[in-house]
């Protein structure tokens, strides 16, 4: 199935964490919603998200490699069509940006948001 999907994802203690090219960015204790797009194959692309051994190559792999961060939930959406990106966009109206943080491949502010109250 192709599509797009949203992880909800806790982060127990905050913490300073190296992401990739971003550098050290600080992240605050409580809920996150990632954005990420799988035309390739949403089961394929979340079971690697939930799997606890891999290389960190997307920045959504540097945070969750933290013992501190742990995804709660799995949202999927089908679609033939990248929505991504009009996801993010929706995101931005209930959640703070983690600048740049898995958007360099497109012009969204971020596609990591912080949606705690």
């Amino acid at each position: 199935m192709k599509g797009s999907y949203c992880l909800l994802i806790k982060c127990r203690k905050p913490q300073l964490i190296r992401v990739g090219k971003l550098g050290k960015i600080s992240f605050k204790e409580g809920f996150y919603l990632y954005v990420g797009s799988a035309m390739g194959g949403i089961e394929k692309r979340v079971s690697r998200h939930l799997g606890k051994r891999k290389k960190n190559f997307w920045h959504i792999d540097y945070f969750l490699s933290s013992s501190y961060v742990s995804i709660d939930c799995v949202y999927c959406i089908k679609s033939s069509k990248k929505i991504e990106c009009d996801i993010a966009m929706k995101m931005k109206a209930i959640g703070s940006t983690v600048s740049g943080f898995g958007s360099s491949d497109c012009k969204c502010e971020s596609h990591l948001f912080f949606i705690n109250p």
